[in-house]
């Protein structure tokens, strides 16, 4: 068989079976998005495998197959995700309250005001909870210019949110 007639003859058997293998995807998943993926996914993987596809017993059965495999591989997929967000969730703290969004935004303005450097460090110090010795390795900078770039920022914020504010972001005690 030449590459066209190969070509044919899969083209043929897209047209015939596309719909069905979509239908099957929707009905192991549960997402119409996934099952249109799904099928093309697996037509895809047909065609790269044509020439077995073509001589095996029921091209059809195959073709069913791959669907279910590759359904299988989304769903199991699916369920890490989710296990690993759960499991992200689940270590956080309650809260009782939303965030006082204001305040937010009074932060995240300050924040932006900071030059890149002093805003790194105090956001990798504060937010992220990183060690100095940390903080100068992801930036890769010295620990002594983490210390003053720290130092200089969090005054910066004191005067930008006020002292009481900043020293809550921070996590001090009002002086």
């Amino acid at each position: 068989m030449t590459e066209d007639e190969a070509a044919g003859d899969f083209h043929e058997f897209f047209e015939r079976h596309h719909a069905e293998l979509s239908r099957l995807a929707y009905l192991l998943t549960g997402e119409a998005d996934a099952a249109d993926d799904l099928a093309a996914d697996a037509m895809v993987t047909l065609w790269h495998h044509w020439d077995r596809v073509r001589r095996a017993d029921s091209p059809r059965a195959y073709a069913r197959g791959t669907v279910a495999n590759l359904a299988r591989s989304r769903i199991r997929s699916t369920v890490r995700e989710r296990r690993r967000v759960l499991l992200f969730w689940s270590h956080r703290p309650e809260r009782t309250n939303g965030p006082d969004m204001a305040a937010v935004m009074d932060v995240r303005a300050a924040l932006d005001r900071l030059p890149f450097r002093k805003r790194a460090c105090v956001v990798l110090r504060y937010a992220f909870d990183l060690s100095e010795k940390d903080t100068a390795q992801a930036l890769g900078i010295s620990v002594g210019t983490v210390k003053s770039q720290t130092s200089k920022g969090t005054a910066e914020l004191q005067r930008l949110l006020g002292t009481r504010a900043a020293d809550e972001l921070v996590g001090r005690k009002s002086r």
